[in-house]
């Protein structure tokens, strides 16, 4: 103490200068933490972009649709899909997947239980097949930042599954004005499950306000993988769906991949499992070709996505049609582009979820309506799709000619969080020949929503969500902008 006196009497500074100076330390201490966990290095295997392969693909697509007396039906594959998946894994299951739960929110609606289902699916293949390893990796917002006990989590690990719920920390901040204290302050408080007294946003147990804490992070493990061995070689499913039961209703879109591509989305999964600090598998395979007459197709995560995106987009000539399905549009150089694009004579189609819909509640139409104005205003066809409480999920991106086809769909919606870095993403590229099947069955799903095929009413125009609002406008760009945002 006899220093800080003597400190304190050369020094003969006031209580106010003193304050000053706690202050201005935290601050310059709270703006380092905030721009650090905004650019710090990435973890190794992140933002990859793959090898452009010949592969076989197939397109796969949920449609939720009206028919013409106005009744509700449900023309869903992918969820099957990966349960055909897991019976024919002969060693190895690994899947990715960012909602698995049984929440349904405030939706009264009849919900499949696809966290159960999918459940029962693996511990039964562990059951029968023993040998077989199974890994499962998901994102922590299914124990709510471990303010839950997830029922799903431990039937899995009882039955020798291992659940690794991603550690999100290694991931650049989106929201830095508050991870900024987050990091320096709060981060390594545990969570206690047993001591939640706070309304849980998306269920109904209590949380913790720790839970809350983490939530305002606003980051995620948002892939949707899986990959499997068959006797046919390696197969994996990229895809927009969760096997989430309150999101068992979504329109949504996947791609099944067999082969080496296969090999390289199971590469990118080994290192989420490595950042999270699990035992992951070794895998050794060769460098298959498939037949060149086949599509090449490229596995893309985090800003890749953005980058092959952007090159579609700028790449397109008159003439040349591109068709985007988003459930949330934001991203202003995409905007741009988009617009760009359809001023040189490019023609643009898009067709967008009209954010009115999550699990029961109403939402404010951001951003979509936000950005579709101004799409509408510069001269672009919009349309939304025709939702009744459940929402338009799918995120595609596709480009033709003549002579050539591209798409890109995934995971990733088109906004900052999910192609900047901040999240984690999978998506994957096809390019080829528009009479391929898999361009084919695509833009067949595309044609049918965007003009109500087959009896199908799947869409609606532009004036029925048409929303022109400078707050609502400005809000959205400032919520883009600082990362206080929820899409």
């Amino acid at each position: 103490m006899r220093i800080f006196q003597r400190i304190h009497n050369k020094l003969n500074w006031s209580n106010r200068r003193y304050a000053t100076l706690i202050i201005s330390m935290l601050a310059v201490g709270y703006l380092a933490s905030a721009i650090y966990h905004t650019y710090k290095p990435l973890p190794e295997g992140l933002n990859y972009t793959g090898k452009m392969r010949h592969a076989e693909v197939k397109f796969l697509a949920d449609q939720t649709y009206l028919d013409a007396e106005g009744k509700q039906h449900l023309d869903h594959r992918i969820f099957n899909e990966m349960l055909k998946m897991i019976e024919e894994a002969k060693s190895l299951i690994v899947l990715d997947m960012f909602l698995f739960n049984q929440q349904t929110g405030a939706s009264t609606q009849h919900h499949q239980a696809l966290s159960k289902q999918l459940s029962d699916a693996l511990i039964s293949k562990r059951l029968l097949q023993p040998e077989v390893e199974i890994k499962f990796i998901t994102d922590p917002i299914n124990s709510v930042y471990g303010g839950i006990r997830s029922e799903q989590y431990r039937e899995l690990r009882q039955h020798g599954i291992d659940v690794i719920e991603t550690n999100l920390t290694p991931l650049r901040a989106s929201n830095p004005s508050w991870s900024g204290f987050w990091y320096i302050c709060c981060q390594g408080i545990g969570n206690n499950p047993e001591t939640g007294w706070l309304p849980n946003p998306f269920g109904t147990e209590k949380i913790t306000l720790r839970s809350y804490f983490d939530l305002f992070n606003f980051k995620a493990n948002h892939r949707k993988t899986m990959v499997v061995d068959t006797d046919q070689g390696w197969k994996a499913l990229v895809t927009s769906m969760n096997p989430h039961d309150g999101s068992s209703r979504h329109s949504n879109i996947g791609l099944l991949v067999w082969g080496s591509t296969a090999v390289d989305i199971l590469k990118t999964e080994l290192s989420v499992g490595m950042m999270s600090q699990a035992n992951m598998p070794a895998i050794v395979a060769g460098d298959f070709q498939a037949d060149i007459s086949q599509p090449q197709v490229q596995v893309l995560t985090e800003k890749a996505i953005y980058d092959a995106i952007l090159n579609l987009i700028q790449t397109a000539k008159a003439n040349e049609q591109i068709d985007l399905a988003m459930f949330y549009l934001s991203e202003r150089k995409i905007i741009k582009s988009l617009i760009a694009a359809h001023e040189r004579g490019v023609k643009v189609r898009i067709l967008l979820d009209p954010n009115k819909d999550a699990f029961g509640r109403e939402k404010n139409g951001i951003p979509n309506r936000q950005v579709a104005s101004e799409l509408h205003e510069a001269g672009i066809e919009v349309r939304w799709c025709r939702t009744q409480g459940e929402q338009c999920h799918s995120k595609i991106l596709m480009k033709r000619s003549a002579q050539q086809a591209e798409m890109i769909l995934g995971s990733a919606n088109f906004t900052v969080r999910n192609l900047k870095n901040y999240n984690l993403e999978t998506n994957m590229r096809v390019v080829g020949q528009p009479q391929a099947e898999v361009f084919r069955e695509a833009q067949q799903y595309f044609e049918g929503a965007w003009s109500n095929l087959n009896g199908r009413s799947m869409s609606v125009d532009y004036t029925q969500y048409a929303q022109n609002s400078f707050f609502k406008y400005w809000l959205y760009r400032f919520m883009e902008w600082s990362g206080w945002s929820t899409f």
